[in-house]
């Protein structure tokens, strides 16, 4: 590292501290040249995979986009907002483990779809109706089968065990 007082790269490390959320380390540095003392930081550098749209286009992922997302379909719904940080993070660390540079739109919000449904089946159905472009009543109910399908299998399995 080098000094940022006199510039000579003959630094050394005094002391180093992992901070309180720990996902960073704080340095403290000495100047061999100079002997000045001075604090670096160091946190990982995390690279999320570009979003490939349905046009083609590519953007940066953007978390506050998504949380828009979540929130619409969560309007005056009774869900924590610590929640919706959760299937953000899900979500995140999803994208991160894939290791992929790029994901297509189509799979994020297949991602959005699932932390809807475990959140708020109604939440799930408006994010679906919007994203799946519902055209009428039938996609509606077809959605919501499914949905009562799955609690009722569910619930079978509950009972059975």
């Amino acid at each position: 590292m080098k000094c940022p007082f006199c510039g000579a790269v003959d630094t050394q490390v005094i002391d180093s501290r992992v901070n309180d959320e720990g996902d960073s380390i704080r340095r403290r540095r000495k100047c061999g040249v100079c002997d000045k003392r001075f604090t670096t930081y160091e946190t990982a550098e995390l690279h999320l995979p570009q979003v490939v749209k349905q046009n083609g286009t590519r953007e940066e992922f953007n978390r506050n986009k998504l949380r828009v997302s979540f929130t619409r379909a969560l309007h005056k719904r009774p869900v924590p907002t610590e929640y919706v940080d959760n299937a953000l993070n899900h979500i995140t660390q999803k994208m991160l483990s894939m290791g992929e540079r790029e994901i297509p739109a189509r799979d994020l919000g297949e991602m959005v779809m699932h932390e809807l449904k475990l959140m708020d089946k109604v939440a799930y159905i408006r994010f679906a109706s919007v994203y799946r472009s519902f055209s009428d009543v039938d996609d509606f109910n077809m959605v919501i089968r499914d949905l009562d399908k799955q609690a009722k299998s569910r619930k079978r399995r509950v009972t059975d065990d």
